[in-house]
């Protein structure tokens, strides 16, 4: 039988079928593949539903430019498995007396996230033990001093 088909003579409606199945079975599977992979790696959404969130953009806005008329920094540093925030006020001396929370993940992916709660550090500033593996770690701290409205900044750090 695969002799007669594959006979160099000539080219029938059988040798077209089987060009046609090779042809559209590589599309196919090579889509397959490719959904297959998106839909089990990281989304990318930010929010689940991009239509309400807009609807706060104004609200959100207003909130971050009262932030950033405070005029409090945020650093973060990590080493020897503590990961330390700096905070400062728009005078530049240390924030003393507050909250402080940080959810800690990989930019790409959510595998890794956690929130931490930061105690206060007898050297200034604030930490607490935790294990980040090398790489790029991206940090969303949040303040609550007394009497003032909850303050949070995103920061991003490198883990050597």
């Amino acid at each position: 039988m695969l002799r007669r088909v594959f006979r160099p003579d000539k080219f029938t409606g059988l040798h077209m079928i089987g060009v046609m199945a090779l042809f559209f079975g590589t599309i196919i599977s090579v889509n397959l593949t490719l959904a297959i992979f998106a839909s089990t790696s990281w989304s990318g959404l930010v929010v689940e539903n991009s239509y309400i969130a807009s609807q706060h953009f104004n609200e959100l806005t207003a909130e971050r430019t009262a932030q950033a008329g405070r005029g409090w920094t945020a650093t973060t540093a990590y080493s020897d498995g503590v990961f330390r925030v700096d905070l400062r006020d728009a005078g530049a001396r240390p924030l003393r007396g507050a909250l402080v929370a940080a959810t800690i993940g990989r930019p790409a992916t959510e595998r890794d996230d956690r929130t931490l709660r930061l105690a206060p550090l007898r050297a200034g500033g604030y930490g607490v033990t935790t294990d980040l593996a090398p790489g790029i770690w991206e940090a969303e701290v949040r303040v609550d001093a007394t009497g003032e409205k909850p303050w949070q900044s995103a920061i991003r750090f490198v883990v050597k």
